[in-house]
């Protein structure tokens, strides 16, 4: 399997290729150092351990890495939840590998965004293919999102459209070919989106007075 390289910053949500950074966050300093072998042993130089994870989000923050690994030998609830705020939060590939864990445990890792979370399974030789499948899952996740936002962006559009439409049949006598002829004409003349412009048609209109699309 070749090294994966990702880039310092994902483009739109997605990681592509470039030196990755990675974060290893272990207060345990034999595990962090298997975990850290594993990367090293990939070809991954540029690797940072934190063992404190006091103050994580700022050194999260300091450090921008690409992604990040967390090992946590016998994790309490409190410690976990930390760890799945954290990965709420930081919107980058996240392997998680924990000595024991529950349904909920698990439920509330995949809730949180963790791309990877691996129960008792911390060997040096399953750093590297664990690494993998968590920034694989991160950019099919990340695409996902980016194609749900996109859909709902474009029926948003559709709906102020057709709400433009009616606006422009009732208050100009035209046909819905016309009115929505017009509409092209006006983003065309304009350089906007036509989505645009019935956004701006429609907040017009509610400013002159109620309309009966409504």
């Amino acid at each position: 399997m070749p090294h994966c390289t990702i880039s310092r910053h994902a483009h739109n949500g997605v990681m592509e290729s470039g030196t990755l950074s990675i974060l290893v966050i272990d207060e345990n300093r034999i595990r962090a150092a298997v975990i850290e072998a594993g990367l090293r042993e990939a070809g991954h130089d540029r690797v940072t351990v934190i063992h404190d994870v006091t103050g994580i989000a700022r050194r999260i923050a300091e450090v921008e890495p690409d992604v990040i690994v967390i090992d946590l030998e016998n994790p309490n609830r409190d410690m976990l939840e930390n760890m799945f705020q954290l990965s709420r939060a930081v919107k980058r590939p996240i392997a998680m590998f924990v000595d024991r864990s529950d349904k909920a445990s698990i439920e509330a890792a995949v809730d949180a965004g963790v791309s990877a979370y691996i129960i008792d399974g911390l060997r040096q030789e399953r750093v590297k293919p664990i690494l993998d499948m968590a920034i694989s899952r991160f950019n099919a996740f990340s695409r996902m999102a980016r194609e749900l936002e996109d859909m709902r962006s474009e029926l948003k559009g559709h709906r102020l459209v057709d709400r433009a439409k009616r606006i422009l049949m009732q208050s100009r006598g035209l046909s819905e070919e016309d009115a929505y002829a017009l509409l092209r004409k006006t983003a065309m003349n304009q350089n906007r989106k036509i989505s645009q412009i019935a956004d701006s048609l429609i907040t017009a209109a509610g400013l002159l007075g109620p309309t009966e699309e409504d």
